[in-house]
């Protein structure tokens, strides 16, 4: 009876009961993947037209070379090669090896899958857009590479995103997210800084890498870590299919 009540229902209702079971994952869609992307589309069409970019592009980089010292050349340097894409390759592969012994497949699958669609869009976007970096000055540290967008701003947003999916179920949490914001923000300053990208090379890797990883946060799930039976009350841990999942696959 149940079961004919449900096929029996309108698409109206079919829809309304779908937008009240997943309003959160729809909301997230909309604020943390269709937002940014869309952030992303304009600074690419406008760059497009006029590779010199926004009017407050300039004036910041200025701004912030106007604290030139010493001091925070080294630590602008430092930060630069910390920084470097190359340098998250040892901390991704030492986490991926861990959670490949503990057969943590959920996770392992959102790592690879971020972290190599990371890549390829800030190669392909870079050989596409063929910005040139800014030349206000003669950077201690200058770049070869096209600007747009900026790996080191990518590559700290997607470092820090598989981090946080890792702790989001445990107490670290918010410590990863608060280190790790400024993380992301120390990185952006220390490009700004060099004089080796301008701020809309950084808000633009910014925007793309934080629409890509939640959006495969939201198809892979790397934060289910437990979930519980609908026979049972005993936990299945995250190698398990979520229900949906499994229905799909029953239905093929």
């Amino acid at each position: 009876m149940e079961k004919a009540n449900k096929e029996s229902q309108s698409p109206l209702s079919f829809l309304k009961n779908l937008l009240i079971a997943r309003w959160r994952s729809l909301l997230l869609l909309l604020i943390g993947v269709y937002l940014p992307l869309q952030v992303f589309e304009i600074l690419t069409v406008k760059i497009w037209e006029n590779q010199a970019g926004f009017p407050w592009d300039v004036p910041i980089l200025l701004a912030v070379h106007s604290t030139a010292n010493p001091q925070l050349d080294v630590l602008a340097v430092t930060l630069a090669i910390i920084g470097l894409p190359w340098m998250a390759i040892p901390i991704l592969g030492a986490i991926a090896l861990i959670l490949l012994i503990q057969k943590r497949w959920r996770s392992l699958a959102y790592l690879l899958t971020v972290s190599l669609g990371s890549v390829i869009i800030n190669r392909t976007a870079k050989e596409l857009m063929h910005r040139v970096r800014p030349q206000l000055w003669q950077s201690i540290a200058p770049e070869s590479s096209f600007a747009f967008p900026s790996g080191h701003a990518m590559t700290s947003i997607t470092l820090v995103a598989i981090l946080l999916s890792l702790a989001w179920a445990s107490s670290w949490r918010w410590l990863v997210l608060i280190s790790g914001s400024l993380y992301i923000i120390a990185i952006a300053w220390c490009r700004l800084y060099l004089g080796v990208h301008f701020p809309s090379d950084i808000l633009a890797g910014w925007m793309v890498t934080l629409g890509w990883a939640i959006g495969v946060s939201i198809i892979i799930k790397p934060y289910t870590n437990k979930i519980k039976s609908v026979d049972s009350e005993l936990p299945k841990n995250e190698t398990t299919l979520l229900p949906e999942e499994e229905k799909l696959i029953n239905e093929e």
